[in-house]
């Protein structure tokens, strides 16, 4: 144990060294679905909020180690809106434009005098990060020549409590991811404005579809997986954890039985009239956190709008809600039909065969 301690006191030290040191919050964020609040107090409370953002710092070291064979990597910051909230407005600082951090990969000797396609990535998760997790994903689009930005959009963990309670779900966090993508083509130059895509999978699908909808000009093509669609609809087949999760005061605030309309005015699926941009939706019927009857309720409005776009459900299959992000045969070709439905509009340098 002491030999345990020993080596993440090092590995803290040094990653402060490398990427700057981050405030430790008073008090840890509440719980996440599915997890139990820390044992022993407020101590406790902070030492778990300190180990989140610890754990954070490791992984952002993954990212440089196993992604520096294949793509230049960085994690930048540009400023997205204001909160939507703050509990003092007069006080320095309370209505700042919020710092959000992202990172970028750029594949290695890409042709820079050339214009080249953009993916946004946005990640999972109503309280999560961008981490190695979806590493396979990154190496696979960037080994088919596209550059991808991914955002920590508010409410994200691994920056302290305070930067968790920015949380606004379908709300300015979709405006966080569609600022990244602007971010990064004033960065880059050789970046095509014509052809970016954008992609999620679950809340990340959420915050995909919203973005679609309310910025079709932006995106030449989306892929939504498994996505979050239905609020109304979500907090009736959920635990009552995961509902205090929205109704908690930092966030809406209220219970959807409180203020339905805010809940349906953050769901994709009120909103199908605005889809103007090239869709894929991949569904599972045996999804245990995203209800298929979300996808299914999805695919019925945008067909009574008489939207076109793509799409394909799977009967029960193996991985339930991660079931084309595993590293089996099936996923991997469910994630080649991905790539050859954006290829098709974002023509990458190697698209896939």
């Amino acid at each position: 144990m002491k030999s345990t301690a020993k080596f993440c006191l090092c590995l803290s030290l040094s990653l402060n060294a490398l990427f700057g040191q981050t405030n430790t919050p008073a008090a840890s964020p509440a719980p996440a679905a599915g997890q139990t609040a820390p044992a022993g107090g407020a101590g406790a409370a902070a030492a778990s909020s300190s180990n989140d953002q610890l754990l954070k710092r490791v992984d952002d070291v993954l990212w440089f180690t196993r992604m520096s064979d294949i793509a230049d990597v960085d994690k930048s910051e540009y400023t997205s809106l204001p909160p939507t909230r703050a509990r003092n407005p007069k006080a320095p600082g309370a209505v700042n434009p919020i710092i959000v951090h992202a990172y970028t990969f750029i594949p290695k000797n890409l042709d820079r005098t050339k214009k080249q396609p953009l993916i946004t990535f946005a990640h999972q998760g109503v309280h999560a990060n961008f981490d190695t997790s979806d590493l396979h994903v990154m190496r696979e689009l960037i080994e088919q020549g596209y550059s991808v930005v991914a955002c920590d959009y508010r409410g994200s963990t691994g920056y302290g409590r305070g930067f968790y309670e920015l949380i606004d779900y379908g709300g300015r966090e979709v405006d966080d991811v569609y600022l990244s993508t602007q971010w990064m083509l004033d960065t880059y130059s050789f970046l095509d404005p014509k052809r970016v895509g954008m992609m999620g999978w679950s809340h990340g699908g959420g915050i995909t579809l919203m973005n679609i909808m309310e910025h079709p000009k932006t995106y030449a093509v989306a892929y939504a997986g498994v996505p979050v669609s239905d609020l109304v609809a979500r907090m009736g087949y959920e635990n009552e954890s995961y509902r205090e999760l929205y109704s908690a005061p930092y966030h809406i605030g209220k219970s959807v039985r409180d203020d339905i309309e805010e809940y349906r005015k953050r769901s994709p699926v009120n909103h199908v009239k605005d889809l103007d941009t090239p869709l894929l939706i991949h569904g599972n019927t045996n999804d245990e956190d995203v209800n298929y009857l979300e996808v299914e309720h999805l695919i019925q409005a945008l067909k009574a709008e008489g939207k076109k776009f793509e799409y394909k459900i799977y009967e029960n299959a193996p991985g339930g809600h991660y079931f084309n992000r595993t590293d089996t045969k099936m996923a991997r070709e469910s994630r080649q039909e991905v790539y050859k439905f954006l290829a098709s509009y974002l023509h990458p340098a190697k698209p896939p065969q």
